[in-house]
């Protein structure tokens, strides 16, 4: 749904056929699962160790000499595997979707509009003509009130076909789109042999009935070849990222010594007679104060303009070479993003569910009441973290690897504490604890007073 909002200017309007709509969702579904993994893994142990905790099995497994842990050694296992599947997904297939969804997005966006004719207005989507309609039934069959603008002639004015009525349809192959008009009247004016003719002449059709053909063509949607996107950063594996990343930094070296040697020319002394003459000169003292007062009067204005000229063409050259160098680094820091993006899904799965489990144990309710509550909270912590430090990362506030690892790192600590309380039978999230603890401190405060 989030896709169709998006993209909903888009998709409607074009005469797209409902696989092609179906086949944008399936392949940007793909990229939510970046966000929908983690959280599944997050509120299923929540569930599990919460329905085991409710119906008193944990008190039963523990019972039993096997300790949390133990208990937790199977599911461990089990989402292990779940993330080296998802960074096999990261890896491979994500880079696959992106890339179809990509080109297909990017072929809808530029299709024709379908030839949907809206009343009163004129509608430029086959190219040299405009067409506007007063009126149509509806059932979108019947057109009244049309009047067609055609540009296909050399001339700079254009033919004019005005009609009570029409119809539209296809062929039957589909090749093309005929408009049937009724009633109408056609202007056009004569071409001319090349020169001037004070007495031009005009000429004015009538017609019961006519016939003007469309190539249909235009209207259908031509696919872009995939290879053309596939240079991008969120269409590149692990192995197309490390390539790319090196080219770009051999391009930044080369944008670097390149600005060097241009601006250092302005600021290297130019010693023409050097090596064509054995005559030793003494260095020209420097004097105290402004360096026109070297220059004599005569020259100082000359010498000031051309001063200005010449730093003004540094100041013109080097904020074109920044601009690219700037550019030039943006995209090495989303190369980097993107390599680190392919860990990040296996190891919040990880993390999420060391969290979950332990949390469901202590708070020892199952169903989707609680357990949804405290899986939402966590999660949203862990997402507006990546967020935040993501963004910081891209604008390089942080480096790169702690921007996109910051959550991890600071939710690895609350996943032990949760496992050691859970070890230990703390009642974390019971209210009653708290209240008797408040209840006993009270009571303390009486006793003194």
């Amino acid at each position: 749904m989030f896709v169709l909002f998006k993209y909903i200017d888009d998709l409607l309007g074009k005469g797209l056929e409902w696989y092609v709509i179906f086949e944008v969702m399936f392949y940007a579904s793909a990229t939510n699962v970046a966000m929908a993994l983690p959280l599944s893994v997050l509120l299923a142990s929540i569930m599990t160790f919460g329905n085991l905790g409710e119906n008193y099995e944990l008190v039963a497994i523990k019972s039993a000499g096997i300790s949390l842990k133990n208990a937790m050694a199977p599911l461990f296992v089990l989402v292990i595997g779940l993330s080296l599947a998802s960074f096999a997904f990261s890896d491979y297939i994500l880079p696959k979707a992106n890339l179809k969804y990509g080109s297909l997005l990017y072929d809808i966006r530029g299709k024709k509009l379908s030839f949907m004719l809206k009343e009163g207005v004129f509608n430029n989507s086959i190219p040299n003509y405009s067409i506007r309609i007063d009126k149509k039934s509806p059932d979108g069959n019947s057109l009244y009130g049309v009047m067609i603008y055609d540009h296909t002639s050399n001339l700079s004015v254009p033919k004019i076909i005005i009609a009570k009525e029409g119809k539209l349809y296809k062929t039957n192959g589909d090749s093309a789109v005929v408009f049937k008009l009724k009633d109408g009247i056609r202007y056009e004016e004569a071409s001319g042999n090349g020169s001037y003719d004070p007495r031009q002449q005009f000429y004015r059709m009538r017609f019961k009935e006519t016939e003007q053909k469309f190539d249909f063509s235009i209207f259908k949607m031509k696919r872009t070849e995939e290879n053309s996107f596939k240079n991008e950063t969120q269409m590149l594996n692990l192995k197309g990222l490390v390539h790319k990343q090196d080219s770009l930094k051999k391009n930044l070296d080369s944008t670097n010594t390149y600005i060097k040697n241009s601006l250092s020319s302005y600021y290297k002394q130019s010693y023409y007679v050097k090596g064509y003459s054995k005559i030793k000169t003494k260095a020209f003292p420097l004097k105290k104060g402004s360096i026109l007062d070297v220059i004599p009067k005569t020259d100082r204005l000359r010498a000031a303009q051309s001063g200005f000229d010449q730093a003004e063409s540094i100041r013109v050259s080097l904020n074109n070479l920044l601009e690219n160098h700037a550019q030039q680094r943006i995209e090495i820091t989303r190369t980097e993003v993107e390599y680190q993006r392919k860990f990040i899904l296996a190891a919040s799965c990880l993390l999420l569910f060391c969290i979950g489990a332990p949390l469901g144990a202590i708070i020892r309710k199952g169903g989707l009441g609680l357990p949804v509550v405290m899986a939402v909270v966590f999660f949203l912590i862990f997402h507006v973290i990546s967020v935040v430090s993501e963004k910081s990362a891209k604008e390089g506030s942080l480096t790169v690897f702690f921007g996109m690892w910051m959550a991890i790192i600071l939710l690895t600590p609350v996943a032990a504490f949760l496992t050691y309380k859970a070890t230990v039978d703390s009642a974390l999230f019971d209210l009653s604890t708290y209240t008797r603890k408040f209840a006993a401190v009270g009571n303390l405060f009486r006793r003194k007073k």
